[in-house]
């Protein structure tokens, strides 16, 4: 398999002109890290999943994998931009020739940016085929309304993937029918029927709650068959995972890096604090935790990459890579002791940064039951 070492090397490279003086600052100011954003366009790591007829790389999720992993690695955040490498494959897979041809060579360029998916609702949570948020066919519009919560990058995106329900639950044969994806134009649509309210959290992440109030999109707008939209969303879901897992793998590895390094250098009763069992054994078993999980993420990668729908090797790579950043990030924060928590360390932000993905995009809990009713084929809780 191709690692990909030469975007590996280039990824770090550009990410040392972003240290963590840079991702502190972005953090206490709950800023957007425009400008780390934009390295990435002009260097073309963003588009890198686009085909080249669109104006990007065209190569597989592999590479997408390896570039999130660096930049994880590296110190920095890739949550500010991940979500355009799985986001654009709903429109590259689902959408007509002439919304390609309009939208992703912009995106390719940097010149849009398509970084905000708006599926969750305040109601429904994990429950997608109880979304309320409609949108009701008027001429050569559709009409809009509802709320999301949790959308990242709202802010900072000029389109948005919006999943809707065009047809009432109840009318529908299936519970998953009667969902339909928009693409929304949102420099259009704030002030013009949607409203975007910042969420603050824990982690800098650029979460809002979006407010539709007859918001109209044109009906060319629409993303494949209308009814059809959940299977397109489930369809990106695999890749989606993958380069979250990834992500993931690059922050245990940082985490374990910077355990062992402090752990070789500080000194304590005259020798170092490494040298004691109690000390390295934690930091080994996060890093046999984080090569078995990397192992997963590189099998799912694979698979998606033959043209395969690795379902449960997504959901396993995501939660083995997920845990064994949150267990690499507690052993870090132990093996510094009070120096764990000075933000001058980094440890604590990145340690706020990783715990979000044993929630989202999906939770350990959803993992677990889609693992025990696809591959044991235990019965369904709901």
């Amino acid at each position: 398999m191709d690692t990909y070492q030469d975007i590996r090397d280039g990824v770090a490279n550009l990410c040392s002109e972003f240290p963590g003086e840079y991702w502190r600052k972005v953090d206490a100011l709950r800023q957007y890290p425009t400008a780390f954003v934009q390295a990435l366009n002009e260097n073309g790591y963003l588009s890198v999943l686009i085909p080249e007829a669109y104006g990007g790389s065209g190569l597989p999720l592999s590479a997408g994998c390896a570039i999130l992993e660096e930049i994880q690695r590296s110190g920095g955040n890739a949550g500010a931009c991940h979500a355009q490498m799985y986001i654009m494959g709903t429109l590259l897979r689902h959408g007509s020739e002439a919304q390609k041809e309009q939208y992703l060579p912009a995106i390719a360029s940097g010149k849009l940016r398509l970084q905000a998916f708006a599926v969750t609702e305040p109601d429904s949570g994990t429950d997608t085929t109880r979304i309320k948020t409609r949108a009701v066919r008027d001429g050569n519009c559709y009409v809009v309304s509802g709320k999301k919560v949790f959308i990242s990058r709202a802010e900072h995106s000029d389109l948005m993937v919006l999943l809707v329900r065009t047809t009432p639950r109840e009318e529908c044969e299936k519970r998953t029918h009667g969902l339909s994806v928009l693409l929304v134009d949102l420099r259009e649509a704030v002030g013009n029927g949607l409203t975007i309210k910042p969420i603050r959290t824990m982690m800098n992440h650029s979460t809002t709650e979006l407010f539709f109030d007859e918001l109209r999109v044109p009906v060319a707008n629409l993303i494949g068959e209308e009814g059809r939209g959940f299977y397109y969303i489930i369809d990106g879901m695999n890749a989606e995972r993958i380069l979250i897992a990834s992500e993931c793998i690059g922050d245990a590895r940082w985490f374990i890096a910077k355990a062992a390094d402090y752990a070789r250098d500080r000194e304590v009763f005259g020798r170092p604090i490494g040298q004691n069992q109690g000390v390295q054994f934690p930091i080994a078993h996060a890093f046999i935790q984080t090569e078995a999980a990397a192992a997963i993420v590189e099998r799912a990668a694979q698979l998606f990459d033959s043209g395969k729908s690795p379902g449960s090797e997504a959901n396993m790579a995501k939660l083995l890579a997920s845990e064994a950043a949150w267990e690499a990030a507690n052993v870090c924060i132990q093996t510094h002791g009070g120096y764990g928590f000075a933000e001058e360390y980094d440890i604590e932000r990145k340690f706020r940064e990783t715990r979000l993905y044993q929630v989202a995009p999906i939770s350990t809990n959803l993992i677990l039951s889609y693992v025990a009713t696809h591959d044991l084929n235990l019965p369904r809780s709901f």
